[in-house]
């Protein structure tokens, strides 16, 4: 009897829940972790963002600097939002739309900063800067989103798979970001986000043998996909890490999110002389191995360029408009 054949028939009696939207065929045994890590990483961004406004201390910074408009005079949008919360009160929204501190206060926690990692050799701020987030409305949108997909990866995978793929696509996000973004600062967990998303599209492929609603499962996660991405070409949006997180965490997850065969799982129960001799099939063994190499020679050159101070757009002109398409209704900064 062919593995292929097990697979099948696991596929006819069995169903749990996949992560990527379809319906895994495999064993009833197939372990589910309780998921913390993913609410201890969302614990600690709201404590950094709290740490954030804190130090930001907008009534004091504003007073001390006379704050005045360009006509010379100072109306309500020069003044402190929510004025009632004190020192927590947000920065103007003429300087911060997102209900948040300001741009001096975020770089000296450690927003991402190119003049400074290349330059002051603060190599530290490519992983400090997915703690941070530039306002309110930032941090909810993000915090929403690695609720709804982190909990879920880590009730399958387990918190060390799902913590390293996170982690290492908010720094692969920041990677990229760096090389084409010089003259602004760049904070947020969306890169390492959109690596969970990568990593979920990567297993889905790579599993595809034993989930039942492929095709649908693989169409949803295009469409988040393409959707969110396409919101990055807005202005002021950080394209470039939600695509450098997507492409490390797309590696990552071939590497890290394979699962066994059933008939690998089932070995015990076989009948004789039926035997699985591989707990994997081949070609996941040939995309993890692919995609270990890819991802050391991308992290490689990656790092390469960023401490050489190559510029991005020097070596792909057109790789602006990942980030920015301008319009009739908006500029794009020139970074």
């Amino acid at each position: 009897m062919r593995g292929e054949d097990i697979e099948s028939r696991a596929g006819k009696n069995n169903h749990t829940a996949a992560p990527a939207g379809g319906r895994y065929a495999g064993d009833d045994r197939d372990r589910n972790w309780v998921s913390w890590l993913i609410p201890v990483f969302v614990a600690a961004n709201v404590v950094m963002f709290v740490v954030e406004m804190y130090l930001n201390n907008c009534p004091k910074h504003i007073n001390n600097r006379g704050f005045r408009s360009e006509d010379g005079g100072g109306g309500d949008g020069d003044k402190c939002v929510a004025r009632f919360l004190g020192r927590f009160s947000f920065q103007p929204l003429r300087e911060n739309p997102l209900f948040g501190p300001s741009s001096a206060t975020l770089e000296r926690l450690g927003a991402l900063n190119w003049t400074k990692v290349v330059h002051q050799h603060q190599g530290w701020r490519l992983i400090s800067c997915i703690w941070l987030h530039a306002g309110i409305i930032h941090l909810l949108a993000n915090m929403l989103s690695l609720v709804f997909i982190g909990i879920r990866l880590e009730q399958h995978f387990g918190f060390v798979r799902i913590g390293f793929i996170y982690l290492l696509s908010g720094f692969g996000g920041s990677i990229l970001s760096s090389l084409f973004i010089r003259n602004r600062i760049s904070v947020g967990a969306s890169g390492a986000l959109f690596g969970l998303l990568g990593a979920m599209l990567s297993e889905l492929i790579t599993n595809w043998s034993i989930y039942t609603n492929k095709v649908a499962a693989l169409l949803t996660l295009l469409v988040i996909v393409v959707i969110n991405l396409a919101l990055g070409i807005l202005p002021h949006v950080d394209n470039f890490a939600h695509i450098g997180g997507f492409l490390t965490g797309f590696l990552l997850g071939f590497m890290l999110l394979p699962r066994p065969q059933f008939g690998w799982i089932e070995r015990h129960n076989l009948p004789v002389g039926v035997r699985v001799n591989s707990k994997y099939k081949a070609f996941q063994y040939v995309l993890g191995l692919v995609s270990l190499i890819l991802l050391i020679a991308g992290f490689c050159v990656g790092l390469v360029m960023l401490f050489r101070g190559v510029n991005g757009y020097e070596r792909c002109r057109w790789c602006r408009y990942a980030s920015c398409v301008p319009t009739s209704k908006w500029k794009c900064d020139e970074y």
